[in-house]
């Protein structure tokens, strides 16, 4: 085990403190912790960071990666939404982070990752305005709510879009967080802040989610062309989807991700890591399983 405060090879190892827990359910939560240092790292939107506790009846000391749900811009804690692992066996740190209480000591590495890092600027160099569509599935949802903070925080007038994908409605993580973010943006008016947020339960037949009335299905239903023809992001922007307009930023399992894709490389989207002989490309995913 690498005690914190030393260097496990040539990463260096901190400590810091739970300080809030929100139990969504049983096996879903939004933790937040603060550095012993007090000192809230730099990192930048959609970027991860590596959490570790002893667990008892292990040798080492066991850490996992986390996307960051809190934004850069927020120097009071680090925010994580995370989902306790029971299939097949249960997660050694998921379990022992869902058994923690306010005032647990957890360790971390700083944040690392250039996945779903925001783009600014197009191959060419110049400016990259396209509309940005984040799709979700689950806890997937985590870097987003960091984007969405963060590029409301500095100002940003890009057309931002958020889809939630989730079996039931108690799983829509940040539901109302987003949700006061779009008010914001009919508030302040569309030239200032432009935000649209849109949500879909896959399992609606359930008695959990009889008050549930918005989109049913996986999230990637969201680009399946109805009987018009149209999707139901082309319905809710008012123009068809293209490259030319859209960048999309995919987190989620990997059939999220391939779900996504048979939709969109029809339309000749390519991703990051099929990006072409100029580097362009208009698809940035991350997966977790």
């Amino acid at each position: 085990m690498t005690r914190p405060g030393k260097t496990a090879g040539l990463v260096a190892v901190n400590k810091a403190t739970i300080t809030y827990v929100q139990l969504l359910k049983e096996d879903l939560g939004i933790f937040r912790m603060v550095p012993n240092d007090g000192i809230v790292p730099d990192y930048q939107a959609g970027q991860f960071i590596t959490i570790g506790m002893d667990v008892p009846g292990e040798k080492n000391h066991i850490r996992r990666a986390y996307s960051i749900a809190s934004h850069p811009e927020n120097k009071k804690f680090i925010e994580l939404v995370i989902r306790w692992v029971r299939k097949p066996y249960p997660g050694r740190l998921t379990t022992q982070l869902f058994n923690a209480k306010e005032g647990s000591e957890v360790t971390w590495v700083k944040p690392t990752g250039a996945a779903l890092l925001i783009n600014d600027k197009l191959p060419s160099g110049k400016r990259d305005g396209r509309r940005i569509v984040c799709i979700g599935g689950g806890t997937g949802i985590a870097p987003f709510v960091s984007f969405a903070n963060h590029l409301h925080d500095t100002g940003d007038k890009r057309e931002i879009i958020v889809l939630h994908g989730s079996s039931y409605v108690d799983e829509l993580s940040y539901k109302q967080m987003f949700t006061d973010l779009e008010q914001e943006s009919h508030d302040m008016g569309k030239n200032k802040w432009n935000f649209t947020y849109r949500a879909t339960i896959s399992r609606p037949q359930e008695w959990f989610n009889r008050s549930w009335s918005g989109q049913t299905g996986r999230v990637e239903t969201f680009l399946r062309p109805n009987a018009n023809g149209k999707t139901p992001l082309e319905e809710l922007v008012g123009e068809k989807i293209t490259r030319d307009n859209t960048m999309f930023y995919v987190c989620g399992w990997q059939g999220t991700i391939d779900g996504v894709m048979d939709y969109l490389k029809p339309g000749g989207f390519v991703t990051q890591r099929d990006k072409r002989k100029d580097g362009s490309f208009e698809v940035k995913f991350e997966s977790y399983g």
